[in-house]
């Protein structure tokens, strides 16, 4: 498979190599098909590393006039990143836009897709830094504008065991407040997972607020708020904290833009279909059924799943403890689909309301707004880890469009964050 083309090759080798490397295969109990896919994938890396590099570049100094720069930590394929570029403002005949400067994740195919949609080879002036944040010196980055970063969530979601501070992941913030410490931008952009509130009793999310409240030289105005990105007209049923900071010295207040699709939601049905998806689309591969999971979709009906529909018993999933309610989940037609993930095994890939199959990634990809041409690099599974890790391009337009109207003083239709925040400023930890 090529990663980049998402093509497929035919390799043949000399029966005694062939041998050889089946024997080795075996000694090391894995399959000939999936050690070639991983060679491949090893080369791929390898023979782009004249593209995703660490090491010192020389950053643009000058910007158009209302121009912001930003750059990005944990950026993900570019939901945030396609939504900024997107975004734009005309007000009292001046122009508004952000420019990227810098963008970071430590995931090949990740910064390979954001390279190849957000950073153009015209823009010379943008770097996409694919490393271990962990061996990254966040200081070497340079000054932004508005500093953006959706920390990584793993341990922060309602799925799993929710470890918060405790785990792998729940640290990684810390690294954002380090490079606001340290270079003081104009105003923040962090984004989460609903769960993030739960972990550790509520203890995590009150740390993490009170870090980036008292960030940096002079602090950051906070305004925090749990999107139902349903409401902002997203086909999806996507819950996440975003919180937006305007560094106090500015004077400035950002303010939740109102929602607009409170009793009119998109459906997942024409967001899928309408228009229909061109047959020469990324991405658009379907998945492979097994003959067991084509029968046992017959009997789910929209809407339902596994443990909601009425299954033969020779069909049902032999599962005990918790139940998860997206296990083989057929999308209702007539609502916004339910949250696209990541990651998961059997059953969790998201299933369609009348054909006996999976989603396609291009079908996940439109749920989350992203256009068409947007080319997700990689494996079919490297790709859906990305749509389900990045946030609804059309949902954080509107919010990034909001901070464009902030700075230019531009007042604009809002409502009251649902996270009272002045609460919780007191508290130190």
């Amino acid at each position: 498979m090529d990663k980049e083309s998402n093509s497929k090759y035919q390799f043949r080798l000399p029966s005694e190599l062939s041998n050889e490397f089946k024997l080795a295969c075996e000694k090391l109990s894995v399959k000939p098909s999936e050690k070639l896919r991983d060679l491949i994938s090893e080369f791929l890396a390898s023979s782009n590393n004249n593209i995703l590099n660490s090491k010192p570049y020389i950053f643009p100094k000058k910007l158009k006039t209302n121009q912001y720069s930003i750059g990005e930590m944990y950026s993900g394929p570019g939901g945030i990143g396609i939504a900024a570029k997107q975004s734009k403002l005309s007000y009292k005949g001046k122009k508004y836009s952000f420019k990227h400067i810098w963008a970071t994740d430590n995931h090949h195919d990740t910064c390979m897709t954001y390279q190849k949609n957000i950073a153009n080879k015209q823009d010379n002036d943008f770097r996409v830094i694919c490393e271990d944040i962990n061996k990254l010196d966040i200081e070497s980055l340079p000054y932004v504008d508005g500093f953006l970063y959706g920390f990584p969530c793993n341990d922060f979601s309602n799925v799993g065991e929710t470890r918060g501070l405790q785990g792998e992941y729940g640290p990684l913030y810390s690294y954002g407040v380090k490079y606001i410490n340290h270079h003081n931008p104009k105003f923040i952009f962090a984004e989460n997972v609903s769960g993030l509130s739960n972990a550790n009793s509520g203890f995590a999310f009150k740390k993490i607020l009170s870090e980036l409240s008292k960030a940096g030289k002079y602090g950051y105005n906070l305004n925090v708020n749990l999107y139902k990105f349903e409401e902002y007209g997203i086909p999806q049923a996507r819950h996440r904290y975003i919180i937006i900071g305007f560094r106090n010295d500015l004077k400035k207040s950002f303010k939740v833009p109102l929602p607009q699709f409170v009793d009119n939601f998109k459906n997942c049905k024409d967001a899928i279909n309408i228009p229909k998806i061109p047959k020469d689309a990324t991405n658009n591969e379907l998945t492979n059924q097994s003959n067991t999971v084509i029968e046992r979709l017959k009997y789910i009906n929209p809407g339902e799943n596994a443990w909601t529909a009425n299954i033969p018993e020779d069909l049902k999933l032999n599962v005990k403890g918790a139940k998860l309610s997206m296990i083989y989940k057929r999308l209702d037609p007539k609502k916004p689909a339910y949250t696209i993930t990541g990651s998961g095994g059997g059953g969790t890939h998201v299933y369609h309301w009348k054909e006996n199959r999976a989603l396609t990634n291009r079908e996940r990809a439109r749920l989350q707004t992203f256009p068409d041409d947007f080319e997700f690099f990689g494996s079919k599974e490297s790709v859906r880890r990305q749509i389900g890790m990045a946030v609804p391009v059309k949902g954080v337009q509107i919010i990034l469009e909001s901070i464009l109207m902030v700075l230019a003083g531009k007042e604009y239709p809002s409502i009251e964050p649902n996270v009272n925040f002045n609460e919780q400023e007191t508290f130190d930890f």
